[in-house]
């Protein structure tokens, strides 16, 4: 362990490596806090070139695995170290800086290690939008294209791999890929980013990318109602999208026992006096200042009361208003966390088939439990719905949580048998990778395989993930 710790302080320095118990113990899991193996040393390179250097090194020494660590907030066990193995966990936290914005260009090129948060405010300061977001904003660009991350914005501007001009990536032998072009039409031979994004740093390290960037929008509407039913969800989206049409940005779903959890937790208030099963998050951006945002906004609500839909809701008028109701929003997922027992999922289905699904997952997780406490919320445009379940009350925490695998398997079989996934936007590591071979045929398999073999042959990068 001391032999690796040494080789790899002659390429970054005494103070890009960690190799005490105490230092190494804050970089050994991710928020799953799957159990795994120790760690050897955490190596913290400064630039593309050291990432190059230590994965060269490492490539040359028996058993040696190179874990890719972000900012520790993956929810798949992605950053758990295997066992029996001399694990090096590889830190981008110190390649953080933004190397360049074009705001005519509309991209920006930026280091893996630099926050979500600081690569969107470097956006906004050039009056720019990055469309990735979600509540991670502390997570790293690097881990989010390496999980294809989602977020609340997916129904406008895609996933994280449609953020994706081009990147940079260290191959496991240590050879650097560069691909940062801005170009948006490039077809000269395969598109290889695309190889990496979503690939969870088992077929090489990200180091850069090159983000695509949108006009900042001028106008903003957030509208919070509550229904009585998720048919009548999925029918105000409908109507949302036919009179809204593309300047819907988010249109997320909460239910009852997400939103009281977070209550509960964060002292917040409901944002109207009337108690229903269901409320959405709606907002709506324009960068156009000539659109009558507000005005269709106000009109979608007021028609949907009419009709039945919805059964009371308020509009934001300020921003701190805005900023209160995402409040809401953002704060089932830290509630989930902080409920002992909690069970998380992330399963996506075909939107039409959303309330159906509920219903049939509710009847599953009963048959497992009787009493538990589904909780499910998340982002409509897409279908992902979080089917998380909370313990039945008076239940103890780690009573509940063994019995994770019987319910977890219930919402996976509910989830695949309408044609969805278990894995919509938090990848795969560890925690699902039993899982993949339910969703993926063999054919699929034996190419994720080979694609593993040809570019990482030692097994050297992250082994145990996703095959």
């Amino acid at each position: 362990m001391s032999d690796i710790a040494a080789i790899l302080r002659e390429i970054v320095g005494d103070g890009g490596v960690l190799s005490s118990r105490e230092d190494c113990a804050a970089y050994d899991n991710d928020l799953t806090k799957s159990p795994g193996g120790a760690v050897a040393c955490v190596v913290r390179p400064r630039s593309t070139a050291e990432v190059s250097a230590v994965l060269a090194a490492c490539s040359t020494i028996d058993n040696v695995a190179v874990i890719p660590r972000g900012g520790g907030t993956g929810l798949a066990g992605g950053a758990t170290p295997p066992l029996g193995r001399v694990n090096v966990v590889l830190s981008l936290e110190r390649m953080r800086a933004v190397r360049a914005i074009d705001p005519v260009g509309n991209v920006m090129t930026v280091e893996a290690g630099c926050s979500l948060h600081d690569a969107q405010a470097a956006a906004v300061a050039e009056g720019r939008l990055l469309g990735l977001d979600h509540g991670g904003a502390s997570s790293q660009i690097g881990g989010n294209l390496a999980t294809n991350a989602g977020g609340n914005n997916v129904l406008r501007y895609g996933m994280a791999r449609d953020q994706v001009l081009g990147l940079e990536v260290v191959l496991a032998d240590g050879q650097v890929l560069t691909q940062l072009s801005p170009l948006r039409k490039n077809n000269a031979g395969y598109d290889l980013k695309q190889v990496f994004l979503g690939s969870e740093g088992t077929l090489g390290i990200i180091t850069a990318a090159a983000l695509r960037l949108r006009p900042a929008p001028r106008k903003r509407v957030t509208a919070c109602v509550g229904l009585t039913s998720l048919d009548a969800v999925l029918t105000l989206f409908a109507r949302a999208q036919a009179e809204l049409g593309e300047s819907i940005s988010a249109f997320e779903v909460m239910s009852r026992a997400a939103l009281d959890l977070c209550f509960a937790h964060s002292g917040q208030r409901a944002p109207f006096d009337t108690v229903t099963s269901w409320t959405v998050l709606l907002e709506a951006d324009s960068a156009s200042e000539h659109f009558d945002l507000s005005g269709a906004v106000d009109t979608l609500v007021a028609e949907a009361m009419e009709a039945g839909l919805v059964a009371d809701g308020t509009i934001a008028a300020s921003e701190a208003q805005r900023q209160a109701l995402w409040a809401l929003r953002e704060g089932i997922p830290s509630a989930m966390i902080e409920t002992p027992g909690s069970l998380k999922s992330d399963t996506a289905v075909p939107i039409p088939a959303i309330a159906a699904f509920d219903a049939a997952a509710r009847h599953a997780v009963a048959a497992v439990v009787p009493d538990c406490v589904p909780a499910p919320f998340g982002h409509v445009g897409d279908g992902n719905i979080h089917f998380n379940v909370l313990p039945p009350p008076g239940m103890p925490g780690d009573t509940f949580s063994r019995q994770w695998p019987a319910l977890a398997r219930a919402i996976e079989d509910v989830a695949l048998s309408f044609g969805g996934t278990v894995s919509a936007e938090h990848g795969i590591g560890l925690v699902k990778r039993d899982a993949l071979s339910r969703m993926r045929s063999a054919t699929e398999l034996a190419v994720m395989r080979s694609l593993k073999q040809a570019l990482d042959p030692r097994g050297l990068l992250n082994p145990g993930k996703i095959l």
